[in-house]
């Protein structure tokens, strides 16, 4: 029997040949000329005042943190229901991660968990498009302004995602994209940080490059310009083969999001009325990315359970994301019920752009029965 996988990416021939076309031009490495065409379509695209392509959006979280100037000590609000990388953005720079309730519904971060917990050592808020919904940005900014707090927008699993007719990675001051390989586009691996500020972006983009500026722009200067180190930087280039394969990716997101939308859709339609699960909920005034279809089981039903029937028919499925405040790594008493709930019981089904009809029916079709299955006694 074919094997559905959880996910899948959409790579092809155009991005193959954007490789090929990297290799021989003599720089495959960070902040080349494919590199600052990236960073350029992403400015325009998001009409921010800058882009710094970087390896992965961690990096993008880190470098945030530090150009808006978080000290050790300081305490950022983050959504709790997410893949870690905002806390552990937050504990780069030693300052302390303090993890806010999420939305039932959306899985979202709840703007009234965000106000109750703004404390005189606060000094932003990290937000997380959740597996590719956007938050509630015109609550959390109102928060944000009213209380002199900077507001990040973590839009990893949101290109294309809109909220209020504006798009995902414009929704802060400061947006971070993952480009991951589950991502609605992807390089395999990548990230970008955006924003509205020039002077942060410029910022960020010379400690991508271990402090200094780019090697690609100084070997064209004549003489022999001797690059000085002013301060600690880290190295977080995107390599320029994968900027080749983003701006590939880049002029298919709308195709490759109808595609999943799609596949949304349909799942929708089949489980239209399947008492068992509660499907994923979109708000009325934003759009959804779909790098994840998460479904909640009804209590009854054992996760672990329907997850080795589904593998077992070769058809992948995971647990969802994270309550980060659950985690050991962060040594919290906070408790952040509605995250926890969600954390057990979410069950992620394929989505991809790949996904074709007749396996999203099968999909469904074994989902449905496993749930029976897995009735607790």
């Amino acid at each position: 029997m074919d094997t559905i996988p959880l996910v899948h990416a959409s790579l092809g021939a155009a991005e193959l040949a954007a490789v090929a076309d990297a290799f021989s031009s003599g720089w495959p490495a960070g902040q080349g000329p494919r590199g600052k065409a990236l960073e350029t379509q992403l400015t325009e695209r998001y009409r921010v005042g800058g882009a710094v392509a970087v390896s992965n959006c961690g990096a993008a979280l880190h470098l945030a943190l530090l150009a808006l100037d978080v000290q050790p000590g300081d305490e950022v609000i983050v959504a709790d229901y997410t893949f870690p990388a905002p806390a552990h953005a937050v504990r780069y720079v030693d300052a302390v991660p303090i993890f806010a309730d999420v939305r039932a519904d959306t899985g979202t971060i709840d703007p009234q968990s965000v106000a109750d917990l703004i404390g005189p050592r606060t000094v932003g808020v990290i937000a997380v498009d959740t597996v590719g919904l956007p938050a509630d940005y015109a609550a959390l900014t109102s928060i944000a302004d009213r209380h002199g707090l900077f507001l990040v927008e973590d839009a990893a699993c949101a290109v294309g995602a809109t909220y209020q007719g504006r798009e995902a990675g414009a929704l802060a001051p400061v947006a971070c994209l993952s480009f991951h390989g589950r991502k609605g586009i992807t390089s395999g691996e990548g990230g970008a940080l955006l924003t509205t500020d020039p002077v942060i972006a410029a910022h960020a983009r010379l400690r991508s490059s271990f402090g200094i500026e780019s090697i690609f722009d100084q070997a064209k200067v004549v003489g022999l310009p001797i690059p000085v180190f002013t301060e600690i930087g880290y190295n977080y280039k995107l390599s320029d083969i994968a900027a080749a394969i983003l701006l590939v990716q880049l002029g298919r997101v709308g195709e490759l999001l109808d595609r999943r939308r799609a596949v949304a859709a349909h799942y929708a339609e089949l489980f239209a009325d399947e008492e068992l699960v509660t499907l994923p909920y979109v708000p009325q005034d934003r759009t959804h990315a779909w790098q994840s279809y998460m479904v909640k089981l009804d209590p009854s039903v054992d996760r672990a359970r329907v997850a080795a029937d589904l593998r077992a028919q070769g058809i992948g499925c995971g647990h969802g994301t994270w309550a980060c405040h659950l985690q050991p790594v962060y040594e919290t008493k906070q408790r952040c019920p509605v995250s926890a709930d969600l954390f057990a019981r979410q069950l992620a089904i394929p989505m991809h752009a790949e996904l074709g009809t007749d396996q999203v029916e099968r999909v469904a079709k074994s989902l449905r029965a496993a749930l029976r299955a897995a009735i607790k006694q």
